[in-house]
């Protein structure tokens, strides 16, 4: 009997390694799912806007749409979640330039037609690479840049905006950091101690000093809505959350009237804040 036992949990054991090693060695594979293919433009919906390229600091040639709204006092920029590229998120573009708010949204390297290979630290230097590109290319006033991210976004958003100065922030349907969120898919694995990734949005949050807004839905089905509530605690003042409906992929189209008054109201604050 104690032999077949032995024999048993060996092999119990050894599977458990085979799959904790599997899931090590495709973690990058699971956290990035990048298309390349960029099949729609903003003037599908009528709005104009410019096909830009611009380099990061290691010599990439990244690309975005530099999308205006007449007359807006505030730009967007933009860091998209981890699938898709650009051409995916035109319902939120259109959101933001009906609200009177420029977009400059940007494709990670390894994205759309983003030069390289996505990474952690890759995606922290393409979004200052965005950044400086509206502050030195567009001459955009840093205090009239809101920086907006939507789930692996809200991390690069919230590592940029510690790190640089901008008018607010806005988080949306993020997470605390990579291994929490990694726990949360794979609660018996030992995930936090072979995490390749640290994305730590948490305290990323508690190093920046200018309006924060968090967006996060109970319903969230992938990042559970209390890491939301999670990010808004360690926030500082000033700071806002709002609660939407839906899932992750669609929370801000479900909810979309209360979502676009949260917006009003965040960026009539902005405003009246600078006045």
């Amino acid at each position: 009997m104690w032999p077949e036992l032995a024999y048993f949990v060996g092999m119990l054991l050894l599977a458990y390694l085979g799959w904790a090693a599997t899931l090590y060695c495709v973690q990058s594979r699971l956290l990035y799912r990048p298309v390349r293919e960029v099949l729609h433009s903003p003037e599908e919906l009528g709005l104009y806007y410019e096909d830009i390229t611009f380099k990061s600091k290691d010599g990439l040639t990244l690309n975005g749409w530099w999308v205006p709204a007449g007359n807006s006092m505030f730009t967007v920029l933009f860091c998209h979640g981890n699938g898709g590229n650009i051409t995916h998120r035109l319902d939120s573009i259109s959101i933001l330039n009906k609200l009177g708010l420029s977009c400059f949204i940007f494709d990670y390297r390894g994205y759309g037609n983003s030069e390289g290979t996505p990474s952690e630290e890759g995606t922290y230097l393409d979004a200052l690479a965005a950044y400086n590109w509206l502050a030195q290319t567009k001459k955009i006033r840093k205090e009239r840049i809101i920086v907006f991210g939507r789930s692996l976004g809200g991390s690069v958003a919230a590592q940029l905006a510690a790190t640089v100065r901008v008018g607010g922030v806005v988080i949306e349907s993020s997470f605390t950091s990579y291994a929490d969120i990694a726990a949360r898919f794979c609660p018996y694995m030992p995930v936090r101690r072979f995490a390749r990734f640290s994305y730590r949005t948490l305290d990323y949050i508690k190093e920046i000093h200018c309006p924060v807004l968090i967006i996060h839905s109970r319903n969230d089905e992938v990042v559970p809505f209390e890491f939301g509530v999670e990010l808004y605690e360690a926030a500082n003042e000033p700071k806002e959350f709002v609660e939407i409906l839906g899932d992750h992929n669609d929370g801000f189209l479900v909810a979309r009237e209360l979502y676009n008054d949260a917006w009003a109201k965040w960026v009539r604050f902005l405003a009246e804040k600078q006045d």
